[in-house]
């Protein structure tokens, strides 16, 4: 037996699926009813060590880093993992993700990844400094044989919220800016072989789907150890890491499912909203609240299909003028198979290139 058998095996043995299901979902029914018991008032504060369990920034380092050294043997599982309600959520999307059949492109034909999307952002002058959210709706073509030309459509950007004068003044200065660029009326069209836009990594930056280990377990350790270092806490880096991939809307169907467990094994990610809407779309919202950072990093899943609908960061106390309960940014993706892509773009789109050494 190797040891991803022992591993499967080992899990399955503690609890049967089936009640850890059921259990979840009368967790769920409870929180949706509104009788679940209160939780304690959470404490935050403007500054929060890197920590691990209470352990120092130096401690969780050096415990990250013995643990972490394979797919095997690592963090996922043994802290703990998702509420009840958020991991009965989590399985029933990687369920349906799993019996979900991936598009299949002809040759010649791309699937369409649209994305929109909030962002914030800020600016200043002087001594004023203010934030602002800003709009996109961006839309790559991904072709039948991904080492042939993508093109990716990024559509004009526009003033999305703001926050008060100052934040209305940097906002008008911003879009001044933009709306005066040749690239306003149209946006920007890029079209680059393997998806090397602007001479970066191939695929768009995301060339590493098929190295992902499929099983929960060792994917969750994988991604701990990529994102080493990164973010405010191993586990809320995680869950953000997992957003990234999904986000780009061509994540097979099976590191969808395993991508959705994985998250369940991540400590402190919990249930919700079980009607999050993004952008006209409805769909159950698991998210992970980083002190750290004043905000829930959210990823919204329809469980019944398996679809990944998007993910936002929702603020949870008021900072440089943006008020407790703001959606900072969020982000849908839609998928389609189409026959063509949009004429014309260069790999550096409308980026001046150059000449000495061809780069953007």
């Amino acid at each position: 037996m190797d040891e991803l058998t022992l591993l499967r095996n080992t899990r399955s043995e503690e609890e049967p699926p089936g009640a850890a299901l059921n259990r979840g979902r009368a967790a769920l029914l409870e929180r949706a009813a509104g009788t679940a018991a209160p939780r304690p008032a959470r404490h935050t504060r403007a500054r929060r060590r890197f920590a691990i369990g209470g352990l120092s920034t130096l401690g969780a380092a050096a415990l990250v880093t013995g643990l972490v050294l394979t797919d095997v043997v690592g963090l996922a599982g043994w802290r703990g993992g998702a509420d009840p309600a958020a991991a009965a959520v989590l399985e029933e999307a990687s369920t349906a993700a799993i019996q979900t059949v991936d598009p299949v492109l002809s040759p010649g034909q791309y699937l369409e990844v649209r994305t929109r999307g909030v962002h914030l952002s800020s600016g200043g002058y002087d001594d004023v400094v203010a934030s602002y959210q800003y709009a996109s709706d961006d839309t790559l073509y991904r072709p039948a044989d991904p080492e042939d030309e993508w093109v990716w459509v990024r559509g004009p950007q526009s003033v999305y919220g703001t926050f008060g004068p100052e934040s209305e003044e940097i906002a008008d200065m911003w879009w001044r800016a933009v709306s005066s660029s040749d690239s306003f009326e149209t946006g920007d069209v890029l079209r680059a072989p393997a998806g090397a836009f602007y001479g970066g990594p191939k695929y768009a930056g995301f060339d590493d789907l098929d190295a992902l280990p499929r099983d929960p377990y060792r994917l969750l350790n994988y991604i701990y150890r990529a994102t080493l270092g990164a973010g405010p806490s191993p586990d809320t880096e995680a869950l953000v890491y997992i957003a990234d991939r999904l986000r780009i809307g061509n994540v097979p169907a099976e590191l969808r499912a395993a991508m959705y467990e994985a998250a369940a094994l991540i400590p402190g990610v919990e249930f919700v909203d079980d009607q999050a809407t993004l952008d006209g779309r409805t769909g159950v919202a698991i998210g992970r609240v980083e002190d750290a950072w004043g905000t829930r990093v959210e990823i919204i899943v329809d469980p019944t299909t398996g679809e990944f609908i998007g993910d936002r960061e929702v603020l949870l106390r008021d900072q440089d003028g943006v008020p407790t309960g703001t959606a900072l940014s969020w982000t849908t993706v839609t998928t389609t198979v189409v026959d063509s892509a949009p004429d014309g773009g260069t790999v550096c789109g409308k980026m001046p290139v150059n000449p000495e050494t061809g780069q953007c």
